[in-house]
C-alpha cells in the first residue's frame, strides 16, 4: 500500500527478513525427504549457498572446500588474491592493523595493480583441486578479466556491482551487457539489483542468473554512504516475480540469487520464500577457521581510493567451513548447520523441494525475533545474542 510522506511524495513500504515470518500448512514432513538440490549456468548443486566474493571468504582453498561440501564460492578477481603473489602477508596486515588506520591501509594496499598472471592461476588452482571456478569483477573490467579466466577453465563468471543495469550511461566506454553475455564461452551472472524492472532488463541481456540486493550486507555501507537500497524481503519477492514473468514469455527460467543481510539459517529460508532461488552469504562463512579473513570480514568497496563504501567488522572464528555448512551445530544461534536449518524448516513447513519452499505462506510479523525473547536477550543468549 502507498504511503503519503509528504505533499507530492507518495511512497510503497518495502519489508526486510527480520520483519517477516513463515506460515506451516496442513502438511509436515521428514527434513531427510526436502529436496535442496538447485541449478545455476547448467550447474546443479546440493546446497544453494554461494559465497561472496569477498577476500575475507574466499580464497582457493575456500572455493575448493565449499565445492567439496556442496556448496559455491566465488573468488574475487580485483582482490588481494589477484594482485599478490602472497596474499597470506597482505592478509596478516589487514588482520592485524587498528580500526582508525585501516581505511588508509586498505587504500594502500589495493592500489596494487592486478595481475593477469594470477588471474589464471588462482582459476587453474581451484580447477587443479577439482573445485568448481567461480569469478567476479566489476564492469570495467569484466570483458579483459572474463576472457582471462573464461581461457583458464572458469565455470562461472560474475559482473558484480553496487548496482547494475542495462542503461548505464558514462563517461567512458560501458560494458554491453547482452554482447558479453552472448559472447563469454561461459555462463554469466549480473548483479546487483533489487527491482522487478531492472531484474527483468538483466534476463533479457542474457543472465545466467541475477543477485538481488543493495546494501544489506554486514560489511557494507552503501546505505548509509549512499541512501540507495530496498529491504530484501521486498527486493526479493520483486525480482522472484521477474524471473516467473520472463519464464513464462520464454521458456527460460532465470535463478534469482538473494546477495546479503543473511546471517542465519532463518534468513536463508525466509528469502527462498519470498521466492530465491539460492543466497550469496558472506559474513557467516568469514567466521569458518578456514576462511582467509583471519576472523575479519569487508566489503568489496571498501578500498575505493574516492569513495569507501565499505568496513571491516570482527566476526571471529566459531567452527569449521563444513560446520557452518553442514554441521554439526556448535553455536546455539542459527548460524551453523545452514543446510540443516534450511531442510528441517522446509519439514515444518512442508515443502518438498525449493520450487514449493517459494510457495509456503508468509506473514508481516516484526515482533517474531523479539516475542518471548526476554531471557535469552538479557543473557545474551541464543537469539538474544
Amino acid at each position: 500500500m502507498d504511503v503519503q510522506i509528504g505533499r507530492g511524495k507518495t511512497v510503497r513500504r518495502a519489508y526486510g527478513i527480520d520483519e517477516i515470518a513463515l506460515v506451516p500448512g496442513r502438511r509436515t514432513l521428514d527434513p531427510d525427504l526436502a529436496d535442496t538440490r538447485w541449478q545455476i549456468g547448467g550447474i546443479t548443486r546440493e546446497i544453494p549457498i554461494i559465497a561472496s566474493a569477498m577476500d575475507g571468504v574466499v580464497d582457493v582453498k575456500m572455493a575448493v572446500a565449499l565445492s567439496n561440501l556442496g556448496a559455491l564460492g566465488v573468488i574475487n578477481l580485483q582482490g588481494v588474491q589477484t594482485r599478490y603473489e602472497d596474499p597470506d602477508a597482505v592478509l596478516d596486515r589487514i588482520a592485524s592493523v587498528g580500526k582508525d588506520a585501516f581505511v588508509g591501509l586498505m587504500q594502500e594496499l589495493y592500489a596494487e595493480p592486478v595481475k593477469p598472471a594470477l588471474i589464471r592461476r588462482r582459476i587453474e588452482e581451484i580447477k587443479a583441486q577439482g573445485g568448481i571456478a567461480c569469478a567476479s569483477a566489476t564492469p570495467q573490467v569484466a570483458e579483459e578479466y572474463g576472457q582471462i579466466a573464461a581461457a583458464a577453465g572458469c565455470d562461472l563468471f560474475f559482473v558484480q556491482a553496487t548496482v547494475v543495469s542495462t542503461a548505464h550511461l558514462a563517461s567512458y566506454p560501458s560494458l554491453d551487457l547482452a554482447r558479453f553475455c552472448a559472447e563469454l564461452p561461459i555462463p554469466v551472472v549480473l548483479g546487483n539489483v533489487v527491482t522487478y524492472e531492472v531484474a527483468l532488463d538483466l534476463m533479457q541481456a542474457g543472465a545466467a542468473a541475477v543477485l538481488v540486493g543493495i546494501g544489506p550486507g554486514a560489511a557494507c555501507t552503501s546505505r548509509g554512504v549512499l541512501g540507495v537500497g530496498i529491504p530484501q524481503a521486498t527486493a526479493v519477492a520483486d525480482c522472484a516475480a521477474a524471473r516467473d514473468d520472463y519464464f513464462a514469455q520464454t521458456g527460460r527460467y532465470v535463478p534469482v540469487i538473494a546477495d546479503g543481510g543473511l546471517v542465519t539459517g532463518g534468513d536463508i529460508c525466509k528469502c527462498i520464500a519470498c521466492g530465491a532461488d539460492g543466497v550469496m552469504i558472506g559474513s557467516p562463512f568469514a567466521r569458518a577457521a578456514e576462511a582467509p579473513g583471519r576472523g575479519f570480514h569487508w566489503g568489496m568497496a571498501t578500498p575505493s581510493p574516492v569513495l569507501p563504501r565499505g568496513t571491516r567488522i570482527k566476526v571471529g572464528t566459531t567452527g569449521t567451513l563444513a560446520e557452518i555448512l553442514r554441521g554439526p551445530a556448535r553455536l546455539d544461534d542459527g548460524t551453523h548447520n545452514l543446510l540443516g536449518a534450511l531442510k528441517t524448516s522446509m519439514g515444518t513447513l512442508g515443502a518438498k523441494d525449493l520450487k514449493e519452499m517459494q510457495q509456503v505462506e508468509v506473514v508481516i510479523a516484526p515482533s517474531l525475533l523479539t516475542e518471548g525473547k526476554v531471557y535469552q536477550k538479557a543473557q545474551q543468549l541464543g537469539m538474544g545474542k
